[in-house]
């Protein structure tokens, strides 16, 4: 166990060097000198000029000018924790990457979760691409995983990366609107560019609301190579799935969280770290033979397409474990730098054409964000392992270099540092047989943009699709020329013919031009969340309670709480309210500072003594979620709400005194998650 302990806290011993708690410290520059004050600047005489001289103000100044780093071009908005990696079974048969070896050894990894499009201070829950980068601490050096939590993308070209992220961005001549696809320069782009039917399904899919970082899947979306010690190859794709399910927000939720808490998605992953419930992904690949590459009915290397799970089985290999939050959001998640050719031995590159661009773009990023090339020396980007090689200088180098000689070959230092051969471990790049010519092409194997759109329209559940057709009706909706929205429908009649039809409705435009269904009938069940894991497991109860709450209330909750559920009560103010028992609960949050979008769930109790505005205030925080099909329960005084407001006979609505009966349907009711077959009035 002592052997496991140090391999988990490498990377967290080496970041302690670095950090500092200030807290009963003397006042220094960053020279190290004790500072006398800090309060006034020096002036010539009490009302006199500030002087050029006092050097303790100009670094100050100096420092506070330049604390804004460039903040990223996409994934601006971002939230990190570190924890570790553990492989169930050895991979020796497919990679020789040492951490996909042994079982019992725990590799720290740091993973930061993102959206795409939204500058760094906009809200969490826009409808968007979500990232989840991974950084593998490994004693072969750093391996990055840089997934979205999409299996497709835009694009089949890097060269058009440019292009897909300035059209979704806000426009560039009043810079509106921020994080939001709603507008015409991205809808423009997609009808002028229709490799991006598939991704744009996703997009208007559940999956581009997610309820929490802790309840998303992510896809590496490139194809990548395993390679093994005897030189074989295998293309792969990484999963990383939720052992808590893939569950998302509804649209209407999301936007008002977005108000409520624009934090919603950090602030979920920071509590639960902290309370102890570590969030949970196992690791899952996808694996195809060299020899079986074109055997499917799409390239495998076209960025646009999944592999469906059902044809290409996704191996479950490992788990990971965030099990701290970050001492320094600055310091650690905003200076963090991924790049998706930060590989080890055995994991190698394919020709993916979006992956090729990636490889260059990711570097070409870090040198302006972080000021130069020594990125890397930073303390959350460090290795675990030595770093020894002949570059040198530049801005922010911390590595003092010792020696005359710094190039390659050389005599002087013996030939040091020196290459390792591939036997002992150093990095030999998978040698592929290449033979062409030098083009500007595409394969025709990338020409196909529907039939995995179709796909996945088949593979949805009917909420599901209603959902996508209401999100291309408010995206689309916002649009302001009918030629873009006529030519969205048009697009993706392609898809699907009745889902168009919808949107045109919705949208008041033409019927679409093309009224041949698709023949495809393709699904895969994987891409539905209707069949993913469902836990009760850190699920938020909002109790609502006012004085007088009856006897045995507090066991009830506890009961809630002995299942994972994390229970909130909701009153009409703060600080403690007393049951007719005379036991005191304190209160969490009000009417006021809360509101039901921010939970998974609703027990409405009540008590004997509350006002007419806690009334009308608990109505309404009910209504919402009844409106946003989540399950509701109520006992004792509560129960009236749901009567006198037509909700008690709702599907997924509890309503019963008995707490044992209470609480065995209470809890399946939220096993559900949501409850889409209920009627909205």
């Amino acid at each position: 166990m002592d052997g496991k302990k140090t391999k988990v806290n490498k990377k967290h011993e080496q970041l302690e060097t670095f950090r500092v708690k200030d807290e009963g410290k003397a006042l220094t520059t960053n020279q190290g000198l004790k500072i006398a004050e800090d309060e006034f600047s020096l002036k010539a005489g009490e009302r006199g000029p500030t002087l050029m001289e006092d050097f303790h103000f100009r670094e100050k100044i100096t420092h506070f000018d330049h604390e804004r780093i460039p903040e990223r071009v996409v994934h601006a908005r971002g939230f990190g924790a570190h924890g570790e990696f553990q492989v169930y079974e050895s991979m020796k048969e497919y990679t020789k990457a040492k951490f996909l070896q042994e079982p019992s050894v725990k590799t720290p990894v740091f993973v930061r979760f993102s959206t795409v499009i939204g500058f760094r201070g906009s809200a969490d829950t826009v409808r968007d691409v979500r990232g989840m980068a991974t950084k593998f601490y490994t004693e072969e050096g750093n391996y990055d995983l840089v997934n979205n939590n999409m299996g497709v993308f835009f694009i089949q070209d890097a060269i058009k990366f440019p292009d897909v992220i300035h059209a979704n961005k806000p426009e560039p001549h009043n810079e509106i609107p921020q994080a939001t696809a709603a507008h015409d320069t991205f809808w423009d782009f997609i009808v002028n560019n229709q490799e991006t039917a598939h991704q744009v399904m996703w997009i208007m899919s559940d999956r581009a609301i997610p309820r929490s970082f802790r309840m998303m899947e992510s896809f590496s979306i490139n194809t990548f190579r395993f390679v093994n010690e005897k030189g074989i190859s295998h293309f792969v794709r990484f999963h990383w799935k939720p052992m808590l399910g893939v569950h998302s927000l509804v649209w209407d939720e999301a936007q008002k969280i977005a108000g409520k808490d624009p934090d919603f998605n950090r602030r979920d992953l920071f509590e639960a770290i902290e309370d102890g419930s570590f969030p949970e992904w196992e690791l899952g690949v996808q694996l195809i033979k060299e020899e079986d590459e074109f055997k499917f009915d799409f390239d495998i290397l076209d960025p646009t397409k999944v592999w469906p799970e059902e044809d290409i089985p996704v191996r479950i290999i490992g788990k990971m474990t965030l099990n701290r939050n970050v001492d320094n959001f600055f310091a650690e998640t905003e200076q963090v730098a991924f790049h998706p050719g930060h590989v080890v031995p055995g994991i190698d590159f394919s020709n993916d054409p979006l992956l090729q661009g990636r490889l260059f773009s990711y570097t070409d990023t870090q040198l302006i964000r972080l000021g130069g090339p020594n990125f890397h020396e930073i303390p959350i980007n460090k290795p675990i392992v030595p770093v020894n090689n002949n570059q040198r200088d530049g801005y922010h180098r911390q590595m003092i270099n010792m020696g005359e000689v710094s190039y390659h070959r050389n005599s002087l230092a013996n030939g040091t540092p020196s290459t390792t051969s591939e036997d002992e471990g150093g990095y030999l790049h998978y040698q592929e047989k290449i033979d062409g010519k030098k083009v500007q092409r595409r394969s025709d194997s990338f020409k196909d943009h529907f039939s995995q759109a179709t796909m996945f329209w088949n593979s949805m559940s009917d909420p599901e699709k209603k959902h996508i057709i209401d999100a291309f009706s408010f995206e689309v909706g916002r649009v302001k020329s009918k030629e873009i929205k006529q030519m969205v429908v048009d697009m993706f009649a392609n898809v699907n013919i009745d889902m168009a039809m919808n949107i045109a409705i919705n949208l008041g435009v033409n019927p679409p031009k093309i009224q041949t269904p698709s023949n495809i009938t393709k699904s895969s069940p994987a891409l539905s969340q209707e069949n993913t894991i469902r836990s009760l497991k850190t699920r938020k109860v909002a109790v609502i309670l006012a004085d007088g709450f009856k006897e045995g209330i507090s066991e009830t909750l506890k009961n809630l709480k002995s299942e994972g559920l994390k229970v909130e009560i909701i009153s009409g103010k703060q600080g403690k309210i007393r049951g007719e028992d005379n036991k005191e609960l304190d209160v969490d949050d009000t009417f006021l500072t809360s509101h039901s979008v921010l939970f998974d769930a609703v027990y409405a109790i009540g008590g004997k003594d509350f006002c007419e505005k806690f009334n009308k205030d608990a109505v309404n925080f009910i209504k919402d979620a009844y409106m946003h099909y989540k399950p509701i329960g109520a006992s004792f005084d509560g129960k009236k709400w749901l009567v006198e407001n037509n909700m008690a006979d709702g599907v997924g609505v509890v309503v019963e005194d008995d707490m044992n009966v209470f609480l065995e349907k209470f809890k399946e009711s939220m096993l559900a998650h949501r409850h889409w077959n209920r009627c909205i009035y």
